[in-house]
């Protein structure tokens, strides 16, 4: 499995990135995309994250993104997007996505594949 992950960039506070997670080679009916971020000097944290189970989709975020994030998937291009609006200085971040072939977890550990991270810089 390869994760690519892209989108990031510099913006002004209260503007708006699309963060965009290319998957290739998943297997199984139950698959996690998460996105997690990691700000300068903190530990990973937990974003945002979909599940897709059979005809089922699932999405999770943390508290301090929602209602500004929203995380989907585009089945034709086999990726996961972030879209993120009303930014803060507090989500300049370097951004992952991660999977793994089960249902949701909040925990960095329970993934088993990331992608490369790309850095969101909110400017205030």
């Amino acid at each position: 499995v390869q994760l690519q992950a892209s989108g990031g960039g510099l913006v002004q506070a209260g503007g708006s990135l699309r963060l965009s997670c290319a998957v290739s080679g998943r297997t199984g009916s139950t698959y996690t995309v998460g996105w997690f971020r990691q700000a300068s000097g903190k530990l990973r944290e937990f974003v945002a994250a979909i599940t897709w189970s059979g005809a089922s989709t699932y999405s999770f975020y943390t508290e301090a993104v929602k209602g500004r994030f929203t995380i989907s998937r585009d089945n034709a291009k086999n990726s996961v997007s972030l879209q993120m609006s009303s930014l803060k200085p507090e989500d300049t971040a370097v951004y992952y996505c991660a999977s793994r072939a089960a249902m949701t977890s909040l925990r960095s550990t329970d993934y088993d594949y990331w992608g490369q991270g790309t850095l969101v810089t909110v400017s205030s």
